[in-house]
């Protein structure tokens, strides 16, 4: 794993080391630069296949192309082999020299053969051409800016902003995205001048022109009509195929263990297929805050496959972690279980370098109670109108509670939303601030007009409106939410975060199955569940869903209730400028009162100012 970042026109060899050093926690093993003429690439490496010789950039055999790249491929033996018939001349062992002979091979469409997580870039000298990739789900990031003649890349925005000529100009429809889904999608970052290439995208840089494509998209619309035994066993077989390929590492590697049906299969599977003791790690709280513990269920898995388990009862220091994880996270973003995240990986980096997670398991095979709730607002939806408008009207009213599940929340959601279009619906349970309250609280008018959420549910040409929310949810949540804070958290501190479940081989096939099989008798992964049985202890599949959660709620009332009222002072947010600080003032106001829930704006909001004191004030 590592990071990478270059410069094409207007090269100046001092800022692309300097680019190089803001990622020095992406790969702290090595580092590596090529130049020539007007253009420079670099990269920070984090060792984790052929240690000795596979130090990058690394050149083809005539030395006019030249690649950094960031991820794993985990085909890459296979695909070597085929490449030295070809007649190639490789001198590394690495992953990384086989994607440079493959698009010596086969140009653009090099990354069609690729299986993996990755984000590269490819120096043609003759051409002066600079190739850009990012993998099919968006596991690795990939951030760009063209400004003023100069072309900037990096994995990370920090490694931008060290050319002090790149504007920081915020983008106020980023904003708006920020408020209303507590991160940002691609192709936005916050910032007007940087953009995000967009998971299953290329881009070509040549002559002063930037070309981007789309090469790959996952396809919701073609039903597959198969018996269930027949979907089970090839789930079976690929999921035992791609722990496999998961696991391949020349340095120490575990897996996070949080209890839940995802990560337990992983562990399961990793068991299996090796013949010493998995690594697995666990985290989770003091007793009061048990609503938000799985590690009963953690320790249950570990014992059964005899994992040398090793878990951390967090008591963290908020005010002080909490700024460490937003420099990290680079833009805006209040996902509270990026915390989390930092911290489990944190204390694994002690023991291992790899570990293997669960992530991709909910959008594949239907894990999420908001599924249940659109086969649920079908029916709904044929009750009378002004029957339903009464419903919306009263659902203010129905109490909501500040435990990890919050029935009273999710059930107004559903009432409020239930005369709007089918998008608005669904878009309506995944928001926090709504276009009513961001009205109120932003002090310039409002400019997004459509999503480009909306966009994505139009795109798919599905008939099934839980197909087209599945292709929303893991072309946006997953891959800005989800992925964005595994690959910052676990970079952060020098450990590669691996994902089996978001193999696009394993997702293409999961996308044919129908929803009717995948939630059959209203029960979330239903089918998933069916597959596993025999394998994990009956208590890990029958329990009750439970996110990997904070009990951001407490938090706030107890230890950071201080912090929070300084920080969103009437004075510090018009300081700020952003946001009507008399608004802010109700809302912090009728949370600490009891009168509303506000748990997740408050925390926006502070999440925004501690950002902006750390990448707007300095």
């Amino acid at each position: 794993m590592c990071g990478i970042c270059g410069i094409i026109g207007k090269y100046d060899k001092a800022l692309l080391e300097k680019m190089c050093e803001a990622m020095l926690h992406r790969g702290p093993d090595s580092d590596g630069v090529y130049s020539e003429d007007d253009m420079g690439m670099g990269i920070r490496r984090l060792k984790i296949i052929d240690l000795e010789t596979g130090d990058q950039p690394i050149h083809n055999e005539n030395h006019n192309l030249w690649i950094v790249f960031n991820g794993e491929i985990y085909n890459y033996k296979e695909l070597r082999s085929d490449l030295v018939k070809k007649g190639h001349s490789l001198y590394t062992k690495t992953d990384t020299e086989v994607i440079l002979h493959l698009y010596e091979e086969y140009g653009n469409d090099c990354v069609n053969y690729l299986r993996g997580m990755f984000s590269f870039a490819i120096w043609d000298s003759d051409k002066k051409r600079l190739f850009l990739a990012r993998d099919r789900v968006g596991i690795k990031p990939l951030y760009y800016s063209f400004n003023n003649g100069r072309f900037l890349f990096a994995s990370e925005l920090k490694a931008i902003l060290k050319d002090n000529s790149v504007s920081r100009m915020l983008n106020p429809e980023s904003l708006e995205y920020y408020l209303a889904f507590l991160y940002i999608p691609a192709p936005f970052t916050i910032f007007k001048s940087i953009n995000k290439l967009p998971p299953g995208h290329t881009l070509v840089m040549e002559g002063g022109v930037i070309k981007v494509r789309r090469y790959w998209k996952l396809d919701f619309g073609q039903d597959s009509i198969e018996t269930e035994d027949y979907y089970i066993e090839r789930i079976k077989e690929l999921l035992k195929e791609v722990t496999r390929l998961h696991m391949i590492s020349d340095v120490p590697i575990g897996a996070l263990l949080s209890g839940g049906l995802d990560s337990s299969t992983i562990v399961a599977l990793m068991s299996k297929l090796t013949t010493y003791p998995i690594k697995t790690f666990s985290i989770g709280f003091e007793e009061k805050f048990s609503s938000y513990n799985e590690l009963e269920f953690s320790r249950l898995v570990a014992k059964q496959f005899g994992t040398e388990h090793r878990e951390f009862i967090i008591k963290p220091n908020i005010v002080e972690t909490l700024p460490k994880v937003i420099n990290h996270l680079e833009e805006p973003f209040a996902d509270s279980s990026a915390i989390l995240n930092y911290l489990i990986c944190q204390e694994a980096r002690k023991f291992v370098t790899v570990g293997l997670t669960g992530i991709g398991g909910d959008e594949i095979f239907g894990g999420y109670p908001r599924y249940l709730g659109l086969m649920i607002d079908e029916k709904y939806q044929r009750v009378p109108r002004f029957l339903r408008a009464g419903l919306s009207r009263l659902s203010g009213f129905i109490p909501q509670t500040t435990d990890s599940q919050n029935i009273g929340g999710r059930l107004s959601r559903f009432f409020k939303a239930s005369c709007e279009t089918e998008n608005q619906r669904y878009l309506s349970w995944l928001t926090y601030f709504d276009p009513l309250m961001k009205s109120q609280l932003l002090n310039q008018p409002i400019k997004v007009r459509k999503y480009i959420h909306n966009d994505y549910l139009d795109e798919e040409e599905s008939g099934d409106f839980l197909n087209r929310a599945s292709y929303l949810d893991i072309n946006t949540y997953l891959v800005d939410d989800l992925l964005n804070m595994a690959d910052k958290m676990s970079m952060a501190n020098s450990f590669e975060l691996r994902v089996p479940l978001c193999d696009h081989k394993l997702m293409e096939f999961c996308s044919s199955i129908p929803f009717s099989v995948k939630l059959k008798n209203l029960k979330l992964k239903s089918l998933f569940k069916k597959t596993i049985e025999g394998v994990l202890p009956q208590e890990i599949i029958d329990k009750r869903k439970q996110g990997f959660m904070v009990p951001l709620a407490d938090w706030l009332k107890d230890d950071l209730k201080d912090f929070v009222k300084d920080a969103l002072s009437q004075e510090a947010v018009n300081k700020r400028g952003y946001f009507n600080s008399d608004y802010v003032a109700k809302i912090l106001d009728l949370h600490f009162k009891g009168k509303k829930v506000m748990t997740h704006q408050i925390w926006a909001l502070l999440v925004f100012e501690l950002w902006a004191k750390k990448y707007l004030d300095s």
